[in-house]
């Protein structure tokens, strides 16, 4: 894969969503909710502050992390889904 995130961008394989509830009961696909957990594939360099500095990135590629429901741009590359999502979009690292 020849994905590289610019800036402070990372790019995320969304983790398969529940197929059955805690109670044994089979979700249908139209019934599914959109993933919110993923595990980082690709780190962008950094972002760039006002004053010159470059802010490095906190994430690395191999995290599990938790980010919003409609948050970042989907993509499909070589025929897998992925979502490029900003490091501040990320709500937690598991």
């Amino acid at each position: 894969m020849n994905v590289k995130p610019l800036a402070d961008r990372i790019l995320v394989k969304p983790l398969e969503a529940e197929e059955k509830t805690k109670g044994g009961i089979i979700i249908p696909d139209n019934a599914k909710e959109k993933p919110q957990k993923g595990e980082v594939v690709a780190v962008g360099p950094g972002k760039i502050a006002d004053n010159g500095q470059k802010i490095t990135m906190e994430l690395k590629k191999g995290d599990t992390v938790l980010y919003g429901k409609y948050s970042g741009t989907e993509v499909t590359v070589d025929g897998q889904d992925y979502l490029i999502v900003k490091e501040s979009d990320v709500l937690a690292v598991i």
